[in-house]
């Protein structure tokens, strides 16, 4: 039996739950930035051909530059993180990989499906930095297994904290271009590592794993550093705001500037409180006190902060 991916979003079972047409719901379960990268014109070949080598190589050389890649690395573009973190187990040999908990499911669901056994002591792990959902950051000294999955889908809000050039031999880098572009139905993330390993990834996704439409924004988007240095700090700010709301109904502990972790009295009924107002909040099977809460667009504050 497959293990149940736990996800933020859903807003068809809010629908079902709290009632609401669609567009009246604000959606706070995710951590995907609400302000997202304006993609601008597409053309008319990134959506009438298949993907070239020319577009699939600028994207390359924009990502390497953008997080500072080192040489001798290589980078492999998908149809979203979620597309690799599915592939990565069957890399390696099976054995036992420790997940450190508590954070998001997707890669425990992932190596399980693949035969492996999830435990300490083995011969792989998986560390999410920042962590999802308590923003936890780890350190080059913490990689110690032999082979190791840093997931970086986070880390765009703090690139000085990037453990990219920890990347190697058994050693992956993930990114995820959806959270910090605000783009998560593009369908696009990145894989680094060593040239082999990679080799035998891009094997696994097939030939054209990435649309043209896809190619072409995500360039476009990695190579605009301006936009990037503008988020970063709108985003701090719109984080500490949220602070703000909250703070008389609950406690910090946690989080990024793309989403925050509160301890509350009553993680549930916190939720139910914003999903009568439809507002859709994230609560987590293993705390009955968290709760986390992505950023509202502009026009969402207000109902944000009358609902709280």
């Amino acid at each position: 039996m497959q293990q149940a991916r736990d996800h933020g979003g859903g807003i068809d079972a809010a629908l079902a739950r709290w009632g609401g047409a669609r567009g009246e719901w604000i959606d706070l379960s995710t951590g995907i930035n609400p302000e997202p990268y304006p993609v601008g014109e597409i053309s008319r070949g990134a959506w009438t051909a298949l993907p070239d080598a020319g577009a699939q190589a600028r994207l390359i050389a924009a990502a390497r530059a953008f997080w500072d890649v080192p040489e001798g690395l290589e980078i492999v573009a998908a149809p979203g993180a979620s597309a690799i973190i599915a592939a990565l187990p069957g890399l390696w040999p099976v054995g036992r990989v420790d997940v450190p908990g508590p954070t998001y499911n997707e890669h425990e669901a992932a190596f399980r499906s693949c035969g492996w056994e999830i435990g300490a002591g083995g011969e792989a792990r998986v560390i999410v930095h920042p962590n999802n959902p308590d923003g936890r950051l780890w350190s080059a000294e913490e990689l110690s297994m032999p082979r190791m999955v840093i997931d970086e889908s986070f880390c765009d809000v703090t690139p000085g904290r990037s453990l990219v050039g920890e990347a190697g031999a058994g050693r992956v880098v993930l990114k995820s271009f959806g959270k910090f572009w605000g783009l998560a139905g593009l369908r696009l993330g990145f894989a680094i590592g060593a040239p082999d390993e990679m080799a035998r990834l891009r094997a696994r996704l097939g030939p054209w794993a990435v649309s043209g439409p896809a190619l072409e924004i995500g360039a476009r988007a990695l190579e605009d550093r301006a936009w990037a240095e503008a988020t970063r700090k709108r985003l701090a700010a719109d984080a500490a705001r949220l602070d703000g709301l909250t703070a008389a109904h609950g406690t910090l502990v946690g989080g990024t500037d793309l989403f925050r972790l509160y301890e509350v009295a009553d993680a549930a009924a916190f939720q139910d409180r914003l999903g009568r107002a439809h507002i859709l909040s994230r609560i987590f099977p293993y705390s009955d006190r968290w709760v986390r809460l992505g950023l509202p667009e502009r026009e969402g504050w207000a109902r944000l902060e009358a609902a709280l």
